[in-house]
């Protein structure tokens, strides 16, 4: 345990400082994919009946294919790459493509159900580099409606817990389907106490939009939020999000298609897992010339949108462009006087030292050191 706990200990702050950078770069320039959803194969080893993103027959995206999609996201400019499916641990050779995207320098996320980990399959993720492993937990027994549950999974989780070197996430979805919301807080007590990550989720339809929460879903979602307070939590400091649990349209301007892409099965682009079909041009074929304009398009789906990893996106070009409102979105005033909570310090910086607006007000020395130690010029 104590050389693994040394390596796990050099990796986080590895990746933090990769993380940072990735902001850094998305501050600095609109002109690149902040994040992309690479579909590894549209099979799944189970069939929850609210999930409409996986079969039972597809055949995994061959590994030469795989590999000339991961280079043509690196050439885009792209800086993280979440790999999903289906299943992706069903893919024979998920560890090349880890290895091929850590290759260019992006940062490489993973979503999986769990079921087919395995110690030694723990340990080749960690050789091969993954940043981040993100597992959906739907109950703590399964049902008719999912069978990933905390029953099945626990020894899995321990395992992580012991020898995973990359970061982990547990991630429950209040509302779907399930007549025990509060399960989702035993999932999160259990994943915190194990020491990994914990979150939770809002369901959505085919299209995006969210369906209504009861009073004892959002009370539990509230509860969930109140385990970890680290610095900083998109979770909770999502102004979209907010709205959305009172059930409020947001105004704002959804990038996909340009900042955050989904690349199916097939090699298409796509805005996001619930706009498949527009543009829907091949990734081999996408330009810089179709991710300004995509980023611009509005989209109709956008009021009622609950796909989070996009508003991160959106909430880093309001950072860029009006550093001012975002902070005010993001922290919003917290007591009687109205004044507005002072953001946490390394959103400070990072705003100082790359939104144009704070750069043109004397920061151009600061914005030019930081530069030089991220390595952005």
């Amino acid at each position: 345990m104590g050389m693994i706990t040394v390596r796990r200990g050099a990796k986080r702050w590895h990746r933090v400082y990769r993380e940072i950078r990735l902001v850094a770069m998305a501050l600095k320039s609109p002109r690149h994919p902040v994040f992309a959803h690479v579909v590894v194969t549209r099979r799944c080893n189970l069939a929850c009946t609210y999930c409409n993103e996986f079969d039972d027959f597809s055949k995994p995206v061959p590994t030469k294919e795989m590999l000339l999609r991961i280079d043509r996201l690196a050439a885009l400019g792209t800086t993280a790459i979440t790999l999903t499916g289906g299943e992706t641990l069903l893919h024979p050779e998920l560890e090349e493509i880890i290895r091929r995207i850590r290759h260019h320098g992006m940062l490489v996320v993973m979503v999986t159900n769990g079921y087919l980990l395995s110690v030694d399959r723990i340990r080749k993720l960690n050789r091969a580099g993954l940043d981040r492993m993100q597992i959906s937990i739907d109950n703590v027994l399964p049902d008719k409606v999912s069978k990933k549950s905390l029953k099945v999974l626990d020894q899995k989780l321990r395992w992580l817990a012991e020898y995973a070197e990359f970061q982990v996430h547990i991630h429950s979805v209040v509302g779907a389907g399930t007549d025990r919301p509060r399960d989702a807080l035993v999932i999160a007590r259990r994943a915190i106490e194990l020491g990994l990550g914990s979150s939770a989720g809002i369901v959505h339809d085919e299209t995006g939009r969210i369906q209504p929460l009861s009073a004892e879903s959002q009370k539990v979602i509230d509860e969930i939020e109140r385990l970890s307070k680290p610095l900083f939590s998109f979770a909770r400091h999502n102004p979209w999000r907010r709205n959305l649990l009172r059930g409020l349209p947001n105004e704002w301007h959804c990038p996909a298609g340009g900042r955050h892409l989904y690349i199916c099965e097939n090699g298409l682009v796509h805005y996001c897992m619930a706009q498949r079909g527009y543009p829907a041009i091949p990734l081999a074929q996408y330009t810089q010339e179709d991710i300004e304009r995509e980023s611009k398009t509005p989209k109709l789906c956008a009021p009622y949108c609950t796909i989070f990893c996009v508003h991160r996106v959106a909430l880093l070009d309001t950072l860029r462009e009006n550093p001012k409102q975002a902070l005010v979105q993001l922290f919003p005033a917290q007591d009687g006087d109205g004044h507005e909570a002072r953001p946490p310090f390394p959103v400070r910086v990072l705003t100082a030292a790359f939104a144009p607006s704070h750069a043109a007000n004397g920061g151009h020395f600061f914005r030019k050191a930081a530069s030089r130690l991220l390595n952005l010029d």
